[in-house]
């Protein structure tokens, strides 16, 4: 049978499948302009026609993967539970109790997610349906939530760029926003956001001279700082100071426990008391109010407690790998160390020819020639990410020796690519 001839309902069918064996080669067209699909959060892990039996797996797509250990889970079947709704749940309070302390803030709710929190921060912040708010360009507010802040705030964005560190000019930031409020034609500037440690920038930390300035313009102005802090303990424990020195710059923040804490599950909302009543009221009403959710916290306490000290360990790990890379028989990786400063490495592929989509397809593949070189087959798994490069997070579930079995792997296929661009010519 023709393709031409294949029904609208098969067609569509081979289509979406396509999608799911190589999802990161997919492309628009349009205009005669090829748009590259944004494919970040879908795992596609690659198919290879040859499967090792003892392969060993070292998963570095992101931290959020991570799962909880014997003493967190002990932690959770032994956590005492009651109503949170009503307020009731004592392992939610001290969990709330605890986040507010670390954060040298007035109080702290816990919430299910990220996303959710990021989102009642801005509801509380931006009181009124079409106030504004000013984010980044590539904040993961801005490009990873799905425009909640606009379809169920009913809050408008306009952006400032961020630089590769992070950060972005004040002058700009200064320049967009509005004044004249209540002219009728403009909307009113509430809120600005930040994130710490950047997330698309590679793990970046904000420096703290720049959240001084920023919280100082805002102050000014009578805006407020919100901090999407997802991963602010490891910019914490990269600056040596506590979450207080960096979070004293912001109103409030938002501070993920299932990322490199390792919790399977949890976001703490730090501010203000009065901020936080009328969020437990917006996270009721976004449908993230918990019953017996102390099972929960009682994870996220150990986190907080115990999890945040080995972040270093992380750190260490990346910087390894990121210096493995340069140091490759075969020059195929470009990596700056200098941009190298928690958790997350990003990198670039020099060889010809070769997606940054491919290349994370032959570290997810196993092949005879592998095991019989390395002894072993080992599966890295890692995601095509923005402007043509490489992204891969350390966490709790990767060891200093899966670094190495990580490194030694990168370093088969670049002599593999080297292979064979040798013998194309």
């Amino acid at each position: 049978m023709t393709s031409t001839a294949l029904s609208t309902p098969t067609r569509s069918f081979l289509h979406y499948l396509s999608r799911r064996v190589n999802p990161f080669k997919h492309r628009h067209h349009q205009a005669g302009v090829t748009h590259l699909v944004r494919c970040y959060y879908e795992s596609g892990k690659p198919a290879t026609g040859y499967q090792a039996e003892s392969a060993r797996t070292i998963d570095l797509r992101s931290d959020t993967v991570t799962k909880p250990g014997p003493l967190m889970r002990r932690a959770m079947s032994e956590a005492k539970v009651g109503d949170d709704v009503f307020g009731e749940d004592p392992t939610v309070n001290e969990l709330q109790r605890q986040a507010a302390e670390l954060f040298g803030m007035e109080s702290a709710l816990f919430c299910p997610t990220g996303t959710m929190s990021n989102l009642i921060a801005v509801m509380v912040h931006c009181r009124e349906r079409g106030d504004e708010m000013i984010v980044g360009d590539l904040s993961h507010l801005h490009i990873y939530e799905q425009g909640g802040s606009a379809t169920l705030a009913g809050v408008h964005s306009t952006t400032v760029t961020n630089f590769a560190d992070g950060t972005f000019d004040l002058d700009q930031l200064e320049s967009k926003i509005r004044h004249g409020y209540p002219d009728a034609h403009y909307p009113r500037s509430r809120l600005v956001c930040v994130e710490n440690t950047h997330n698309i920038q590679g793990g970046r930390v904000l420096p703290l001279a720049f959240l001084k300035e920023l919280r100082s313009l805002a102050d000014k102005y009578g805006l407020m700082v919100h901090m999407d802090g997802a991963r602010v303990m490891n910019a914490a424990v990269t600056l040596g100071v506590p979450p207080s020195a960096i979070l004293q710059h912001c109103h409030t923040v938002s501070v993920c426990l299932s990322k490199g804490l390792g919790a399977p599950v949890g976001t703490m909302l730090g501010g203000p008391q009065d901020f936080v009543k009328q969020a437990v009221r917006a996270r009721k009403a976004l449908g993230g109010g918990m019953r017996q959710a102390g099972i929960l916290a009682a994870a996220g306490k150990l986190a907080l407690s115990d999890m945040v000290g080995r972040l270093q360990e992380d750190h260490r790990n990346a910087r390894s790998f990121a210096q493995a890379l340069l140091q490759c028989d075969s020059p195929v990786y470009q990596v700056d160390l200098a941009t190298v400063e928690t958790n997350i490495v990003r990198f670039r592929v020099c060889a010809e020819g070769v997606s940054p989509a491919e290349l994370c397809a032959r570290a997810a593949a196993v092949s005879e020639d592998e095991e019989r070189v390395l002894g072993q087959g080992v599966r890295v798994l890692m995601f095509p990410h923005v402007a043509g490069s490489v992204r891969a997070v350390w966490h709790v579930g990767i060891s200093e020796e899966d670094t190495q079995l990580a490194v030694q792997k990168m370093q088969f296929v670049a002599q593999q690519l080297t292979r064979e661009r040798a013998r194309a010519h």
